[in-house]
């Protein structure tokens, strides 16, 4: 389990098709001194299995299912990636619950950047809807994020507010109109959904 509270922004080394899965390595110091072999990690939102380690890099397998389902298909090499270590039993809980699941890809429609912070909007596919609401919580590229406002029309768009440090620590302060990103709603509104379903 993963909290959305980013603790490195690493870097791209290397994007290498492997079959029909990508071997990614990421430049990390503070992270790849962390991890050792088979540990999780959670790249941009995606929670992956270290397969190597040799500092200050470390290597994950993305498979199809990953690829077909988020962005890291789109990486390449000297590309940010937003990186979190799982959380600790006795660790403090800082974001909300994040499973490293992603539900579906967005598109930045609009980013508006201020000295006090940045807005930005995002289309989200629409059968995520019934997830998004306002001051719900959302992880957007591995980022726990409150939902500022929800316009839903022919597109459902939600919006988010990024103060600095977000936007100099993470990789959401790099994104432009056009961008797509990983999307998790949160997962205690599916579970509540799920049991409602099994009542009827």
């Amino acid at each position: 389990m993963f909290t959305g509270i980013v603790t490195e922004l690493g870097e791209i080394v290397t994007a290498t098709p492997v079959g029909g899965s990508r071997r990614i390595s990421v430049l990390a110091p503070t992270t790849s001194a962390a991890l050792i072999v088979g540990d999780s990690v959670a790249v941009n939102g995606v929670c992956l299995t270290a397969i190597a380690v040799d500092q200050p890099r470390f290597a994950v397998d993305v498979v199809p299912e990953s690829l077909d389902r988020t962005t890291l298909g789109d990486l390449a090499a000297g590309d940010a990636v937003d990186l979190e270590r799982p959380l600790l039993a006795n660790g403090r809980f800082d974001g909300h619950i994040v499973q490293g699941h992603v539900d579906g890809v967005g598109v930045v429609s609009s980013v508006t950047r201020g000295q006090d912070g940045h807005r930005m909007r995002i289309t989200a596919p629409s059968s995520l809807g019934r997830y998004v609401v306002e001051k719900g919580s959302i992880t957007v590229d591995g980022v726990s994020l409150t939902i500022a406002s929800v316009a839903v029309g022919a597109a459902l768009e939600f919006e988010i507010a990024l103060i600095p440090h977000t936007a100099e620590m993470t990789v959401l302060g790099l994104r432009a109109a056009g961008e797509r990103v990983n999307l998790e709603v949160d997962v205690v509104a599916k579970y509540v959904e799920r049991l409602m379903e099994a009542r009827g």
